[in-house]
């Protein structure tokens, strides 16, 4: 467990706390992480997690962006549902990323766990595009993305990632009750 590790802990557990309850300050925090996060992840030879990262960076500030513009005049932020077709093609294109970029890492590197590793990256992209679009759906991904990601950070060694995803996973069930609710009004 490395300070840096340490100190990436820290900053998911405001990013996802603050994301949970709607606050456009989540994004700070966001990008702080997952800057640490890309050279924990280096380290631990997840190239996949280490480049998903970069483009956590990148759409941290675009989903700053659109939050930004899309606030209500009483300071909240709308939420939506996708529709069925929806959600159906963002899943076929989620698997056939995972499977394609999986096959990628095994064949041209020294990736641990290139097809474990693939996954958690090609779900969160996904993740991390829906709820930039303040899609409610976005909380189920999350949550498949904590499941796997627990299992692939344990089996690295990185106990403190495992345990912040854990509480990731309990706070994406938080989210996902909240944004529904949110919805609803």
């Amino acid at each position: 467990m490395s300070p840096i590790e340490i100190a990436a802990f820290v900053l998911g557990l405001a990013n996802v706390t603050l994301l949970v309850r709607r606050s456009i300050w989540n994004y700070p925090f966001a990008l702080a992480m997952v800057t640490l996060y890309a050279w924990v992840f280096r380290e631990q030879k997840l190239y996949s997690d280490m480049l998903l990262q970069g483009f956590f960076f990148a759409v941290n500030l675009y989903g700053w962006w659109y939050w930004a513009r899309s606030l209500e005049a009483e300071g909240d932020i709308v939420v939506e549902r996708m529709t069925p077709l929806a959600r159906g093609a963002w899943l076929a294109g989620c698997a056939a990323a995972a499977i394609g970029w999986g096959w990628l890492m095994h064949l041209h590197t020294d990736a641990a766990y290139p097809w474990w590793d693939a996954a958690v990256a090609m779900m969160s992209v996904v993740a991390q595009i829906l709820q930039s679009r303040r899609r409610i759906e976005n909380w189920a991904m999350w949550i498949a993305v904590d499941v796997v990601a627990i299992g692939l950070y344990g089996a690295r060694g990185l106990w403190l990632t495992a345990v912040l995803y854990l509480i990731f996973l309990l706070l994406s069930v938080w989210g996902l009750i909240d944004w529904r609710r949110a919805e609803r009004r």
